[in-house]
């Protein structure tokens, strides 16, 4: 059986495409990643999801996407891709020893945030720890917050943060940062916003909730605790492309290279989501290049004849 549609991923770019792609009675087959529902999984309220007034857990905004698309008629197959073929059509997409084959395919396997990998940040993801501060900052309007980082991400994230914390601390491992002089201009520039250097976040400390950290100076091997409500992760994103294998054009930092939003160099084969997305990164807008990637995959389908 050849399919009319096959999505890569289950986070609100993959299953915003099913349900249009299934409302159009195409009866698409996401196939989700072990991990489905995405960096939702890890965000607890979502205040900025249209349609919730006060708010929707992130685990439950991506049960209902999940259930509106199989209301229409989306098939779901809960597993990782291993291989890909994308050299002639029908595409051949690999889940361990089974093989799909489809019309067309929709990639929307998302970005990982990278995290720093120490063993108390996992305990206080959604508790005081985050990894999008646009996302995020609201919750700690009159707190005070670090930002582990010195990327353009970390100074754009510290200065959004001032709209709402009381103070915010950059933490970063060297003595200089990384980001761009307009970037480190602005940071550095707001009273509100200090710096430690030559700094690393040994452990997040709290109960049910973030109350502080330990943070140790790499030059003097110092270490000293600090009292705070949050911690902000910005030491950068990785695109979900390794599964890929260089089968369609990347960028330097992974991620697919598109055309028109949605399209890419090959017939039928469109994008969605963060996967391409490294400016915007919220659930709305991956939803809604997942609606226009389905659409695309309708044209194309029509255009063939289906």
């Amino acid at each position: 059986m050849v399919e009319n549609i096959i999505i890569l991923g289950g986070g609100p770019a993959g299953l915003t495409a099913a349900l249009y792609a299934a409302r159009d009675g195409f009866n698409p087959l996401v196939i989700s990643g072990v991990n489905a529902g995405g960096q939702l999984l890890l965000t607890t309220t979502v205040d900025n999801f249209p349609g919730f007034t006060d708010g929707v857990q992130g685990p439950e905004l991506m049960d209902k996407l999940k259930r509106q698309a199989e209301k229409f008629g989306t098939r779901f197959e809960q597993a990782d891709v291993t291989e890909i073929d994308f050299s002639s059509s029908p595409y051949k997409v690999k889940v361990g020893s089974q093989e799909y084959e489809g019309r067309s395919i929709i990639i929307a396997t998302g970005a990982s945030a990278k995290w720093l990998g120490i063993e108390s940040e996992s305990k206080f993801i959604g508790r005081g720890v985050s990894s999008c501060a646009t996302c995020d900052a609201p919750f700690f309007k009159g707190k005070n917050v670090i930002v582990v980082g010195g990327g353009d991400t970390a100074m754009e994230d510290s200065v959004f943060l001032t709209r709402f914390a009381n103070s915010v601390t950059i933490v970063h491992r060297r003595d200089a940062f990384r980001a761009s002089k307009i970037m480190q201009d602005k940071a550095l520039s707001n009273p509100k916003i200090k710096v430690i250097w030559n700094s690393t976040v040994e452990e997040i400390m709290g109960d049910k909730r973030v109350t502080g950290v330990k943070i140790k100076n790499i030059v003097t091997n110092g270490t000293t605790e600090m009292q705070i409500d949050g911690v902000f992760v910005a030491v950068g994103y990785k695109p979900n492309t390794d599964f890929l294998n260089g089968k369609l054009p990347l960028d330097a930092k992974g991620y697919i290279i598109t055309k028109d939003e949605v399209k890419t160099e090959l017939p039928g084969i469109f994008v969605a989501g963060d996967v391409a997305d490294h400016v915007y990164r919220q659930a709305i807008t991956a939803a809604g290049s997942g609606a226009k990637a389905a659409l695309e995959a309708r044209t194309y389908l029509q255009s063939l004849g289906g």
